[in-house]
């Protein structure tokens, strides 16, 4: 992304911070092994706002000044040595902020003040290892404001909307990866075992200037059953393989699933991929500017219920436990520079967002599961379907 995209993020914050600051900080590195980190992962809302992809910086935001800083990390002589980072010049070309600040002059700017950043999500702490910067930034706020607050849903309020140069960078992400499907499903025959589709999936991005935007789920058989399958190391046995890769480009997502057939498919297999498809239409198409939500969740679930009664697979559409068991995970999510994308807590779908559809039907004692997904941009007038290109049925 150019600087006057950065540049216009700021000046829609701008809008909505009222007499407020916002302020975001990169994430740390993470440490792997005792002189090792594991590979760096931009803070999504930070990168979306400076468009710098390194640790240790901060951004300053000013709503009535309309203004925004940069705080530049303090580097040892040893991290310019070993590490990548950026000069002020190179920081400003990336970014279009042009004003640069020190630590200390950054929180006497916050003395009085109403101060908007990220709040560290504790619900999360027993299963993720968080990154340490955001919530040390809010600590360090809290000692300098006179009131902190939550900047996320002001921030995902944003977000959801995707402007032009976002749409045209999922579209391409979108294109690399249906062009990687094309690709593998054309010699499926060929491979061995689901590493090898993995990794043919991982020249091709890489050939084409993206990365995975994702752990790639190549799931045969059972391990389909999984919802996150990440080994990517089994044999591929006659049946089903379910494929969830999406490729990242200029900063955003892709998350596209196929599931395809290898060697003799049961007419049982088949059944469940047809139902699974048929969903997936039919939700597509109840999704436009202006339809609830809520609605439109209860609308799927009620699809896939019937679905599921239909497979004999569970007795009753109100049978809620039996119906989680086989659809255990939502039936969308936004998506954007986060594969899991917020969608700013609507109420409504609202043109411009962009969401996935992934009905999916997992059944253990069979020994497989059926995913498929797509990506939709929702639009004024309904919604365009921006994997419609890459074939959905066996």
């Amino acid at each position: 992304m150019k600087s006057d995209f950065f540049k216009k993020n700021r000046q829609r914050i701008y809008d909505e911070l009222g007499d407020g600051l916002l302020v975001l900080s990169a994430y740390d590195y993470m440490q792997q092994t005792v002189d090792g980190s594991y590979p760096y992962i931009q803070e999504s809302s930070f990168w979306w706002a400076s468009g710098l992809e390194l640790p240790g910086w901060r951004l300053l935001i000013d709503g009535p000044k309309r203004e925004s800083w940069l705080v530049a990390p303090i580097l040892s002589r040893a991290e310019k040595v070993f590490d990548s980072y950026y000069s002020r010049d190179e920081a400003t070309s990336i970014s279009g902020v042009f004003r640069f600040l020190d630590e200390e002059s950054l929180f006497e700017r916050l003395k009085g003040r109403r101060v908007l950043t990220l709040k560290p999500h504790p619900s999360n702490s027993s299963i993720f290892t968080i990154n340490s910067a955001p919530g040390r930034l809010w600590g360090q706020s809290k000692d300098y404001a006179t009131t902190v607050e939550d900047a996320r849903p002001l921030l995902a309020k944003l977000r959801a909307i995707k402007q032009p140069e976002e749409i045209e960078s999922i579209k391409k992400a979108i294109s690399i990866t249906i062009d990687g499907f094309e690709m593998v499903s054309s010699k499926l025959s060929t491979y061995q075992n689901e590493i090898e589709i993995a990794a043919d999936f991982t020249h091709h991005f890489m050939m084409n200037q993206a990365t995975h935007a994702y752990e790639p789920i190549v799931a045969s058989g059972k391990n389909a059953c999984t919802l996150h399958y990440s080994r990517n190391n089994s044999p591929l046995e006659d049946g089903l393989v379910l494929l969830d890769i999406g490729a990242k480009y200029n900063g955003y997502s892709a998350d596209i699933t196929r599931t395809y057939s290898i060697g003799d498919l049961s007419l049982r297999q088949r059944s469940v991929h047809e139902a699974v498809n048929h969903v997936l239409h039919e939700v597509v198409g109840y999704i436009s500017s202006g339809v609830s939500i809520a609605d439109y969740i209860r609308f799927s679930n009620d699809c896939m219920a019937r679905a599921l009664v239909e497979l004999g697979l569970i007795g009753s559409k109100n049978d809620k436990a039996a119906f989680r068991r086989y659809f255990p995970h939502a039936i969308s999510h936004g998506l954007g520079v986060d594969v899991h994308d917020s969608l700013g807590g609507a109420d409504e779908f609202l043109d411009s967002m962009v969401l996935t559809v992934e009905p999916g039907i997992y059944i253990p004692e069979e020994g497989f599961g059926v995913r498929i997904e797509d990506d939709i941009l929702v639009t004024k007038t309904g919604c365009l379907n921006l994997t419609r290109d890459l074939a959905s049925v066996l």
